[in-house]
C-alpha cells in the first residue's frame, strides 16, 4: 500500500512540475465546457498511442499477433536495405513459424514521396491485404500507414487526406486493418502516432497526413534492431527525438488553440502542449541527454542504443499529440529542396538531406526565437541538457539553450549549418516559400512568426559554429 501511494505521489509532482506557471503555459487543467463554442479556443485535449510492446527480442511474437488477429494474408513493408538484415529475417521467421501467409513490398523510398507513396497504395488495393506489417524506420512505417489508408478508402483520392492547404484534410472515418509497427530506428516514434509524412514533389515541400485513425495497432520495440544503424543514422534519428521532445515541450499549449471543433472528430492530432505530453516529453529529453551521445560512439553500446529506442517512443507519444512546431516546419522544405547532399551511412541511389539533420540544424535559432514565450521551459531544457544554469538569468533562456545545442551537436561532429549542406541566401526565399504552407506545425509555436521572422531564422540557421 505504501509503495502505492508513493508513486501516486510522485506522479501528482510529474504533473505539477510539469504545469509551467508563465503565461503562455499554465495550463489549466479544469477549463469548463463554456469555451467549447465554435471558433473559441481549445478547452480539452486527448491522449492516442498505439499499443507498444517493449524487450529485447520481442519481434519473435509478431506472427502469434497475426494468428490472434486471424490474419490470412499480410503485407510486409520495407526498404531494400532491411530486407537483408536480421530485423526483417526475425520478422519472416515468426510469420513463417506461425503460418502466415504473407507478401513482401520492399520498394519504400527512404524519405517517401507522394509517388512511392503511391506505388505502395497501388501494390496494396490490388492484393487486398488483411493486415500489415511495417519493417522500418519513419520511411516505413509512414509508407505503411498511408498504404493501409488508401486501400482501405479505395474511393479517396490522394489529396483527400493530406494535410491542407497542400491537400483536403478531410478526417478519416474508414476502419482501416490492423498495422503492427516493428521499428529499426530510435527516432521518428512513428509505431505510435497518426502521422505520415511525405516530399509533396510538385511543390518540392514536405506535407503529410495527420489523423488518428492511421496509427499503428502495435508497436514491437525490439531493442536488438538498433544494433544494426550505422553512427549517422543513429545520430540523424537521434536528433529527430530530441527536436520532438524539444518543440512538444515548448508548443503553444492545448488550451490556447483555436478554434476549437465542433465536434471531437475535428480536433487534430497535434493539438498543443498538455500536462501528459509533458511528462513524456521531459522524460525523453533526460534519456537524450544522457545516452545519445553514448549510442552513437558505440555502436555495441545495447544500454544506450535500447533507452534510445524507448526515448524515441517516448518523444513520440509526447509530440504525436502535442505536436511540433518551427524545427520541423522549416525541416521540410530543406530536405524537399535538397541539392547534391549525400548523407553518409545512407546507402539510397538519390541525394538526401536526412530528417533528424535537417530539423536539428535550425533548433539554436528557433530557441532563441521562441524563448520569450516562456522562458522558464527553454532554460530547464538548456539545464537538462548540460548547462550551469544556476546563475542564469531568465530573459537569456534562449540563447543558454541555443548554445547548449551548438556544443551538443560540434561534439557530435554535425555539419556547420545549412551552408554545409550546399545551400546559400540566395535559397532562403524558397525556404519560406515551403514552410508557409507547414500551418499544421507552425501555428503551434508559441510566438507567432512572420515571413521575415522566418527569413531571418533560415539565415542564422546557415552557419552554427
Amino acid at each position: 500500500m505504501a509503495g502505492g501511494r508513493d508513486r501516486v505521489a510522485l506522479l501528482l509532482k510529474q504533473l505539477h512540475r510539469a504545469s509551467c506557471m508563465c503565461p503562455a503555459h499554465s495550463h489549466t487543467y479544469s477549463q469548463g465546457a463554456e469555451n467549447a463554442a465554435l471558433g473559441k479556443t481549445e478547452y480539452a485535449f486527448e491522449m492516442a498511442i498505439s499499443n507498444i510492446r517493449y524487450g529485447e527480442g520481442v519481434t519473435k511474437e509478431v506472427g502469434m499477433d497475426l494468428q490472434n488477429l486471424n490474419a490470412r494474408k499480410v503485407c510486409v513493408m520495407t526498404d531494400k536495405n532491411l530486407c537483408q538484415l536480421p530485423p526483417m529475417k526475425a520478422v519472416l521467421d515468426s510469420l513463417t513459424k506461425n503460418s502466415i501467409t504473407f507478401q513482401v513490398y520492399d520498394n519504400v523510398r527512404v524519405e517517401p514521396t507522394d509517388q512511392s507513396f503511391m506505388d505502395a497504395i497501388e501494390f496494396c488495393k490490388k492484393e487486398e491485404f488483411d493486415s500489415y506489417v511495417a519493417v522500418g524506420g519513419g520511411s516505413v512505417i509512414d509508407t505503411c500507414k498511408c498504404a493501409d489508408l488508401y486501400a482501405s478508402s479505395p474511393e479517396s483520392e490522394f489529396l483527400d487526406y493530406v494535410n491542407a492547404p497542400i491537400g483536403k484534410g478531410k478526417p478519416v472515418k474508414v476502419t482501416l486493418k490492423p498495422l503492427i509497427a516493428v521499428p529499426t530506428t530510435a527516432g521518428t516514434g512513428s509505431e505510435t502516432t497518426g502521422v505520415a509524412i511525405f516530399d509533396y514533389k510538385e511543390l518540392q515541400v514536405k506535407t503529410g497526413i495527420a489523423s488518428r485513425a492511421i496509427k499503428p495497432s502495435l508497436g514491437l520495440v525490439d531493442p536488438s534492431h538498433t544494433l544494426h544503424m550505422p553512427e549517422r543514422v543513429m545520430a540523424n534519428s537521434g536528433f529527430d527525438v530530441l527536436c520532438h521532445a524539444l518543440e512538444s515541450y515548448t508548443a503553444l499549449p492545448y488550451h490556447k488553440r483555436s478554434p476549437c471543433p465542433s465536434n471531437p472528430v475535428n480536433r487534430p492530432a497535434y493539438q498543443g502542449s498538455n500536462p501528459i505530453s509533458d511528462i513524456w516529453a521531459i522524460h525523453a529529453l533526460r534519456i537524450v541527454a544522457k545516452y545519445l551521445k553514448r549510442a552513437i560512439r558505440n555502436p555495441e553500446d545495447r544500454e544506450a542504443r535500447a533507452h534510445m529506442h524507448l526515448a524515441s517512443a517516448f518523444a513520440g507519444i509526447g509530440f504525436g499529440n502535442a505536436g511540433v512546431h518551427l524545427c520541423h516546419g522549416m525541416s521540410y522544405p530543406i530536405s524537399g529542396l535538397v541539392k547534391n547532399y549525400k548523407a553518409k551511412d545512407y546507402h539510397v541511389d538519390h541525394s538526401l538531406v536526412p530528417h533528424g539533420l535537417s530539423v536539428v540544424l535550425t533548433s539554436p535559432a528557433v530557441f532563441t526565437f521562441t524563448a520569450p514565450m516562456c522562458p522558464e521551459r527553454h532554460l530547464e531544457a538548456a539545464q537538462i541538457m548540460g548547462a550551469n544554469t544556476s546563475t542564469a538569468r531568465i530573459k537569456d533562456a534562449g540563447l543558454i539553450l541555443a548554445d547548449t545545442l551548438r556544443k551538443f551537436l560540434f561534439d557530435l561532429n554535425v555539419d556547420d549549418g545549412l551552408a554545409a549542406l550546399g545551400y546559400s541566401k540566395a535559397d532562403i526565399p524558397s525556404f519560406v516559400k515551403g514552410t508557409l504552407p507547414q500551418e499544421r506545425v507552425t501555428k503551434l509555436s508559441p510566438r507567432p512568426q512572420t515571413e521575415e521572422d522566418l527569413s531571418a531564422l533560415f539565415e542564422a540557421s546557415m552557419k552554427l559554429y
